[in-house]
């Protein structure tokens, strides 16, 4: 397979110049008889999508395909169509899908950013491991569950590329902890193998990255998708127990860090995902909605179950301040609009509209006394 990889496509010739393109006649793009803002390409890329439009014209799927679209991704890793014909060239001509993953592997790194990078990489993976190893049904959608007697069991070849793909990841999380697409290419690939020894690591992975911030918000998000996402729960206690280690652990994380809107949003959606009431952890919530000069007195109290805020941690905190008004919400809709006008006129000014569109639609049905 050709590889441009050694020299940029600036330094290549132009394809118009090299004499195995003589048989394509280049198309160029249309943009009008007078475009009032023409898009100025670089001799290289107007180059290289005339003959790529060339080619499609024509369906050529042949090795040289795949340098043109390689120059051409390099140039501008965001040309979707230019990966479509690549992958479809790929097959059409056999081409081994394992070299295309190596290249990947530089691809990926030079363009992190960019969705294409990552979905080619998946649909490689999915055309050598196709049918996929176990029945994968989650991936549409990453939380939905399947029975585990409905999975076949992933062979040793598919493993070891699962495990290399994820210490792929690792590395590649270690430049940008929080790259949407790459944690959401790894969402995909623990579902499509579905190993349960992929998912059993994956737990200890996350909180190795909160342990260096816990404010990654994408390494929170993973952790709900690991904890929830597998469906291999085994009757009550198993949730029982999932609940209150999910608990612990996120109560410790507010506890280092208050006013970490990541770990708040975590414990909303742990208690949703379980139908656990708010009201459960008012006690843990109440401490960080003080002022530490109202709080004195509370250091006295050990509750290992509720850890306090610490003595350095700004508060009171917004975050719990919101937590509260919820819970008294339903049966204290008074004591919530206390909440909400301070958050509006106090601590919370940014959304001051916000706080007032809660004041006025708690109050919307609530009777007027005469």
């Amino acid at each position: 397979m050709p590889d441009i990889a050694g020299d940029g496509p600036e330094e290549q010739p132009l394809f118009s110049e090299r004499p195995d393109w003589t048989d394509v006649t280049p198309v160029p793009q249309y943009e009008g008889y007078n475009p009032i803002a023409p898009i100025f390409y670089t001799p290289q890329y107007k180059d290289a999508t005339d003959y790529f439009r060339g080619i499609v014209k024509t369906n050529e799927k042949s090795e040289r395909v795949l340098e043109l679209t390689e120059a051409i991704i390099r140039l501008n890793p965001a040309h979707y169509s230019a990966w479509q014909y690549r992958y479809h060239t790929l097959l059409a001509i056999k081409a081994p899908l394992d070299a295309e993953l190596k290249l990947m592997d530089s691809l990926a790194v030079q363009f992190l950013k960019t969705y294409q990078v990552w979905h080619h990489r998946r649909l490689i993976l999915t055309a050598i491991y196709s049918p996929p190893p176990s029945n994968a049904s989650g991936l549409n959608d990453p939380t939905a569950t399947t029975s585990s007697s409905a999975k076949s069991k992933p062979s040793p070849e598919s493993q070891a590329a699962a495990r290399t793909e994820l210490a792929f990841i690792t590395r590649v999380l270690m430049v940008d902890a929080k790259n949407y697409h790459t944690w959401s290419y790894r969402q995909w690939l623990l579902a499509f193998f579905d190993d349960v020894h992929l998912w059993e690591g994956e737990l200890g992975f996350v909180e190795r990255l909160l342990e260096e911030d816990v404010r990654n918000n994408s390494a929170w998000h993973h952790r709900f998708f690991v904890v929830f996402g597998r469906g291999q729960l085994q009757g009550e206690e198993d949730r029982v127990a999932v609940l209150k280690r999910e608990l612990s652990y996120t109560k410790d994380q507010i506890a280092l860090a208050p006013n970490n809107a990541s770990a708040w949003n975590y414990l909303r959606g742990i208690l949703e995902r379980t139908g656990t009431s708010f009201s459960n952890l008012r006690s843990f919530v109440e401490p960080y909605t003080k002022t530490h000069e109202d709080r004195l007195g509370d250091e006295e109290i050990l509750d290992l179950e509720n850890p306090a805020p610490s003595a350095e941690a700004e508060l009171p905190c917004v975050a719990a301040l919101e937590f509260l008004a919820d819970i008294y919400e339903k049966d204290a809709v008074s004591k919530s609009v206390e909440i909400w006008k301070r958050l509006a006129n106090e601590l919370d000014t940014m959304r001051k509209k916000y706080w007032e569109y809660r004041i006025k639609e708690a109050l919307k049905d609530v009777p007027v006394q005469s």
